[in-house]
């Protein structure tokens, strides 16, 4: 496991485990574009650290995402498990 500090998990991986993309090559493509914003600052990096707290702005699909980090997982788990991951804090208000 990948933790360079404490209390944190890279970026990448916490998107692959709660399950907002099928990969994490995929999630790793998304953060290098410059598409994620946490807490209102553009990220471009997939090893950024994640914490508990965090609000992470990202597409997903047709639809812009707006979640609250609440944990930050052990392994991809199933989608029962990921759901406990995070809150969701707002949503496109295009759909």
């Amino acid at each position: 496991v990948f933790l360079s500090e404490e209390g944190g998990i890279r970026l990448d991986k916490w998107l692959w485990h709660a399950r907002f993309f099928k990969s994490r090559s995929l999630a790793s493509r998304v953060c290098v574009k410059g598409r994620v914003r946490i807490d209102g600052q553009i990220v471009r990096k997939a090893h950024y650290i994640v914490r508990i707290g965090h609000v992470l702005t990202f597409p997903q699909a047709r639809q812009i995402r707006v979640v609250r980090v609440e944990g930050l997982g052990t392994r991809r788990g199933s989608a029962v498990e990921a759901q406990a991951l995070y809150t969701e804090i707002g949503a496109d208000q295009a759909s």
